[in-house]
């Protein structure tokens, strides 16, 4: 019997399962999306081996600073691959990256994005890459390049994985963080637009396993008539265009925490010194939070039923950003927050402490 490197059969690469023709279809499918993101800055175009981002502007600061990050979606892909609707997953991708660099202060420069699937389709990466050139109008960052890679036989056709990369700049001396923080400062809150892009594998779990897509689809009362699809599906809130404004305009943010995997617990404490406690609020008179927790958060802790402490140490409770002001600034920031579009409430204040998120329950 003769072995694959005696045997005289033509495989060509479309027979392994590459589809070079598609790829080339998927990248002319994606070159407007991806204009839509430039900046000055930005050198060239989409074809080269790398991308050019001219730093001359970083000249005019103190000591620049870059900054990175990198991030992924998680299993919340799961869920798109399942309904088919592959718009808005490259925005979570987005947000993910830059509202981790934007609590250093840091403003989003440029992002790249690699894309992993089973079977390459240039419809579906096209629309991907709109939710990611999305994601960078919001952020004001350039999508500078990226990479589509085809895997067949490793990932199923309709099988596709997602992970971003972001470079910004900070100037030395306005860098935010712990150090700036001090027992008596106020903790504002930002809301959420629902899960976010944390905390699907229990999302998965308890509400969307064994269900088909017309049950996944069907309005629920508990979620305001709002369909599972939906509501797991509500694209990540992007804060760093809003916050970098209000940054430029001279607001006196302290600290910020981006509230992702770990939920508030395990993220405001990450803008803590360590002689001080995050002191929230997590029950008012109403028997709720001071703000309000989107349904489908709700919804889903009643289904795997969480304690209080694993839902606040699972999803953000409403809250995606965190942000610690002096209390004399409180409503100079409120203000300004407001005037770009945000919803700030107060959620909390600093105390003596360890370094540690703290509760505050008055049922």
């Amino acid at each position: 019997m003769s072995n694959a490197l005696n045997d005289d059969r033509h495989i060509t690469y479309a027979d392994a399962g590459v589809d070079v023709d598609e790829g080339a279809r998927a990248v002319d499918a994606i070159k407007a999306a991806v204009a839509t993101t430039s900046r000055p800055e930005v050198i060239g175009g989409l074809g080269g081996f790398g991308s050019c981002f001219s730093a001359a502007a970083l000249k005019d600061m103190e000591e620049p600073v870059l900054v990175s990050g990198t991030d992924g979606v998680g299993t919340k892909l799961a869920i798109a691959q399942l309904l088919g609707r592959n718009d808005t997953v490259g925005q979570d991708l987005v947000a993910m990256c830059v509202d981790d660099i934007v609590p250093m202060g840091a403003e989003p420069l440029f992002f790249l994005d690699y894309i992993a699937v089973g079977k390459l389709k240039a419809d579906a990466v096209a629309e991907i890459v709109g939710g990611i050139a999305e994601g960078c109008r919001k952020s004001g960052c350039a999508l500078v390049g990226g990479e589509m890679a085809e895997h067949p036989g490793v990932m199923n056709p309709d099988e596709y994985d997602l992970a971003g990369f972001v470079v910004g700049v900070v100037d030395r001396p306005k860098i935010l963080g712990p150090e700036r923080v001090s027992a008596g400062d106020v903790i504002l809150g930002l809301s959420s637009s629902g899960i976010h892009s944390n905390g699907y594998s229990l999302v998965r779990k308890a509400v969307i396993e064994n269900k088909t897509v017309e049950e996944l689809n069907k309005p629920l009362e508990e979620l305001g008539g709002e369909s599972l699809a939906d509501a797991a599906l509500r694209p990540t809130t992007i804060y760093a265009g809003s916050l970098l404004a209000v940054l430029k305009a001279g607001a006196p943010i302290k600290a910020m925490a981006h509230i992702t995997g770990g939920g508030i617990t395990e993220n405001l404490n990450r803008a803590l010194p360590a002689q001080v406690d995050a002191l929230v609020d997590r029950l008012g008179e109403s028997g709720g939070p001071n703000w309000s927790v989107p349904p489908i958060i709700t919804y889903v802790s009643e289904q795997a039923r969480l304690s209080l402490d694993e839902q606040y140490r699972t999803f953000n409770m409403g809250v995606g950003m965190a942000l610690i002001v002096d209390p004399d600034d409180v409503d100079d920031v409120a203000e300004a927050l407001v005037a770009q579009g945000c919803n700030p409430f107060v959620m909390g204040e600093c105390v003596p402490g360890t370094g540690k998120v703290v509760y505050r329950d008055v049922a």
